[in-house]
């Protein structure tokens, strides 16, 4: 059963508490910037992500306040002081970075509240965070409010600049997924860990063509044990083996003799191994073909 749920039948707080859950993980925006007087502002947004590389943009949304419509500091400052600093958030810093969103009277440095350490730009004049992982100091191309209600949002597009990186997240002089350690933001208070047991790899067809799940034979396709996750994985490949190559496997193997329910059990087993080639041999043998 499926509950429908019309934008503009139910209260702000109950849409954002939908929108907010199920759109996640997302990641953390950690902003500085600074007011017209040089003071000092550091909050973390997660209406936030990477949309062009060349130019370099990012955009995220400080939206106006669900309870009394007010606009976040963080978007009064890039009114008058078009610069900002994007510093990523790890699981090191995640306590403190929630620290941060406390709605501290205008003129408070989160940086102080928070614990943080400052660190001068060299090209925008927010500081950076020094305990953050990657931080990239911005130029704000234009800021875009989308209505004047509650909860509204207000896109900032960011030009980076420049770019710091913390040397001990490299490996082999390349940014290393776990060793970032990255948090994103999930409903309500959750976040989640990208942690290596919770990171998986898919091959991507980028400069191939996958053969698709509708070139799969039909008893594959509709096989009761193989999730749509293993179809794709199938569907990923090239081309299929020949028979020849299915035979040489099956045999060399010793599944020859299995049923169709087991030798689809087992390929599953073999998908979520990683060995691809094998599955397929398996179940298209099971196809009889």
């Amino acid at each position: 059963m499926i509950k429908t749920v019309d934008p503009t039948q139910v209260s702000q707080p109950e849409l954002h508490s939908i929108l907010l859950t199920a759109v996640a993980p997302r990641p953390i925006c950690f902003a500085s910037t600074i007011d017209k007087d040089g003071n000092v502002n550091l909050s973390p947004f997660s209406f936030f992500n990477v949309f062009s590389s060349n130019p370099p943009i990012m955009i995220f949304s400080p939206s106006r306040s669900g309870r009394d419509n007010s606009l976040k500091h963080t978007h009064e400052n890039v009114l008058e002081v078009p610069e900002v600093v994007i510093n990523i958030v790890n699981h090191n810093m995640a306590e403190q970075m929630s620290l941060s969103s406390t709605a501290y009277a205008k003129g408070v440095n989160e940086f102080q509240k928070a614990g943080f350490t400052e660190v001068p730009s060299e090209k925008v004049r927010p500081p950076r965070v020094a305990e953050s992982p990657v931080s990239f100091e911005c130029t704000v191309q234009e800021v875009i409010e989308l209505a004047q209600t509650p909860g509204a949002g207000n896109l900032i597009l960011a030009k980076v600049e420049l770019i710091h990186v913390d040397d001990a997240y490299f490996t082999d002089g390349i940014l290393d997924t776990e060793k970032l350690d990255l948090v994103g933001r999930m409903g309500g208070n959750w976040y989640i860990r990208a942690i290596k047991d919770s990171l998986f790899e898919i091959p991507k067809p980028l400069r191939t063509h996958g053969i698709g799940v509708d070139a799969l034979p039909k008893g594959i396709r509709e096989s009761d044990v193989l999730t749509g996750n293993n179809l794709g994985r199938l569907g990923n490949v090239e081309s299929l083996p020949s028979v020849s190559e299915v035979e040489k496997m099956v045999k060399a193997d010793s599944v020859d003799t299995l049923s169709q329910r087991e030798l689809h059990t087992l390929a599953q087993q073999l998908l979520e191994a990683g060995d691809t080639e094998k599955a397929m041999a398996y179940l298209l043998f099971g196809e009889g073909l």
